[in-house]
């Protein structure tokens, strides 16, 4: 046997023997096995928790919600369409991608401050606030390519010949060679485009 062989031999019972050594009352494997548990048990809890977020219900359960955004949004073709397929808040707001979806949720908590602050909890503070929170949106959405519109849209997949005359020339002749984002052209598609503000 060579001494290298001997050597890597030693080191790996060393490591295993520090793995399973005890502390003053566990062993470091002990530690190790049950502080993994208990991180499969936080991560499974955080991103449950998480998910809960994303259900149409959660959005909708404040009052602000309710009575403003939530009535526009099933009068659109999101909420109801002839092929049965509907869109709910997280798929329009929230990424799909775990680590953007984390950062949009801590971007979420400025919203919850608002909520506490009153910034929008009547109808009339609402409308008052909206045209400056569709712009952060619509910015959002422009600096990520309209990221969660495609996620349902894209151009390759669209059947050009059954839109109308005029869409069919905005969409195949001037957006989709250009890859336009969406939001640049569809304002207003879910919730009622914001009264621009007013030159005083």
């Amino acid at each position: 046997m060579t001494n290298s062989s001997s050597q890597s031999r030693g080191f790996f019972a060393s490591c295993w023997h520090f793995f399973w050594k005890p502390t003053a009352r566990y062993s470091v494997g002990a530690i190790l096995i049950v502080g993994g548990l208990g991180g499969i048990i936080f991560w499974g809890g955080f991103n449950t928790f998480m998910e809960y977020t994303n259900t149409l219900e959660f959005c909708v359960s404040c009052h602000e919600m309710e009575q403003t955004v939530y009535p526009e949004y099933k009068a659109s073709v999101h909420y109801q369409n002839p092929s049965g397929v509907r869109v709910v808040c997280s798929d329009c707001h929230v990424p799909k991608d775990w680590t953007a979806k984390l950062v949009r949720k801590i971007q979420a908590s400025n919203e919850l401050f608002h909520k506490v602050m009153g910034t929008i909890d009547t109808p009339e503070k609402f409308e008052a606030n909206r045209r400056q929170m569709a712009e952060r949106v619509w910015a959002s959405m422009k600096e990520n390519n309209s990221r969660e519109c495609r996620n349902c849209h894209s151009y390759e997949a669209m059947a050009f010949h059954k839109q109308k005359p005029d869409a069919r020339q905005k969409m195949e002749l001037e957006a989709a060679p250009k890859n336009v984002t969406c939001i640049e052209c569809h304002k207003g598609i879910a919730h009622k485009f914001p009264v621009p503000p007013r030159d005083d």
